[in-house]
C-alpha cells in the first residue's frame, strides 16, 4: 500500500540563506554559495524562513520514490555543510623506490606528477571547479583538496588516483601511487 503523502524536514542554519525555486536550490553561506538542480525528481521542495525548516514531500511514492527522498534529504545537508564548514580529502603518495614528486600548478588549480615509477612521462591533472590543492606542511608526502562541493572535491580525488594507475604489471607487488587517506570536513 503507497502512503499518500511522505515528508522529510530539514533544519536550516541560520548562516546560510536558501532559495528554492522549481526543485532548483541555490544555498549562500560563509565560505561561498552552492547550485544544485532536482528537477529530475518529482516532489515538493519548499523553504520556510520564519522557522527555518526546509521541507520535502512525495505525493502517492513507490519504494524508488521513498528511496529517492532520503538521497536527496543527503544530498542537501551535504550542500549546507559544504557552504558553512567546506570538504577536505587527504592524499599520501606510495611508493617503494622512485620518489613521486608533485608541483602544483595555476595558484592550485591543477598538478603535475613527476618520476612516477621512474617513468619520464609527466602526469596533469586539473581540478574541477572550485575545488584547490596544496601541500600539507606537516607530513611529508601528503597533498590536500579542500572545496564546497563535496561531488567536484571527490571527484578531484579521484582523478588524481587514476593518473597514477599501473599497467601491465602485478598490483599486489606494484602498490605505488596516490591514495585517499582522510576524508571529511575541514577542521
Amino acid at each position: 500500500m503507497r502512503p499518500i503523502c511522505v515528508t522529510r524536514s530539514l533544519d536550516i542554519p541560520e548562516t546560510v540563506k536558501i532559495k528554492v525555486s522549481s526543485r532548483k536550490i541555490f544555498l549562500v553561506g560563509p565560505r561561498g554559495s552552492l547550485v544544485r538542480d532536482f528537477r529530475h525528481v518529482l516532489m515538493d521542495i519548499k523553504a520556510h524562513r520564519k522557522s527555518m525548516k526546509l521541507t520535502l514531500n512525495v505525493w502517492h511514492g513507490n519504494k524508488k520514490k521513498l528511496a529517492s527522498l532520503n538521497t536527496i534529504c543527503s544530498h542537501i545537508t551535504n550542500l549546507i555543510f559544504g557552504v558553512t564548514l567546506g570538504f577536505e580529502y587527504r592524499m599520501r603518495f606510495v611508493y617503494a623506490h622512485f620518489p613521486i614528486n608533485i608541483e602544483f600548478i595555476e595558484n592550485g588549480t591543477g598538478l603535475k606528477i613527476r618520476n612516477f615509477l621512474g617513468e619520464k612521462r609527466i602526469r596533469k591533472v586539473y581540478m574541477s571547479h572550485g575545488v584547490i590543492c596544496f601541500r600539507d606542511e606537516n607530513l611529508k608526502d601528503e597533498i590536500v583538496l579542500q572545496g564546497n562541493d563535496l561531488n567536484l572535491v571527490s571527484s578531484s580525488a579521484a582523478s588524481v588516483q587514476q593518473s597514477c594507475l599501473i599497467k601491465n604489471k602485478d598490483i599486489r607487488k606494484f602498490l605505488d601511487g596516490i591514495y585517499v587517506t582522510k576524508k571529511g570536513r575541514i577542521e
